[in-house]
């Protein structure tokens, strides 16, 4: 059964997504990104390229020639995607197929529309027997 984290709390949600990304890359696990939102995707890219000076996290869209030896994919569509260790939803939607996944990470924002969405993810994973893990990030 897939393990379900909410790493909640985040100040900025992406920089807190690029943070665990950073620490997967660093422990040599695969993600998949997902982010339905195509300023949300470009954050990611943006912010992977620039998080750290002194490392490099290698990350490309699902899409690219370049994916299948790439560790961090990110995507806006799971269905093609052969991948399914880790899943980061960055979305405010229940990812399609998630439960092929060994993970799924959620990181939520403090934005009251984001917090809702969360809410409603963890009642869907629940009322569906997932046990759901809690890590706050309002202190970071």
């Amino acid at each position: 059964m897939t393990q379900v984290f909410f790493y909640h709390g985040a100040a900025d949600k992406i920089a807190a997504a690029c943070a665990l990304l950073s620490g997967a890359y660093a422990k040599k696990k695969p993600m998949l990104v997902y982010a339905v939102d195509s300023s949300v995707a470009s954050g990611v890219d943006r912010m992977l390229w620039t998080h750290s000076a002194l490392s490099f996290v290698p990350h490309c869209r699902a899409d690219s020639p370049l994916a299948a030896e790439t560790p961090i994919l990110i995507t806006d569509k799971l269905e093609t995607i052969a991948q399914d260790e880790r899943l980061m939803n960055l979305s405010q939607e229940i990812p399609p197929g998630f439960s092929r996944f060994e993970s799924l990470i959620e990181v939520v924002g403090q934005e009251e529309s984001d917090r809702t969405a969360a809410r409603d993810r963890v009642k869907f994973y629940k009322d569906r027997g997932y046990e759901v893990r809690y890590f706050d990030l309002s202190d970071r």
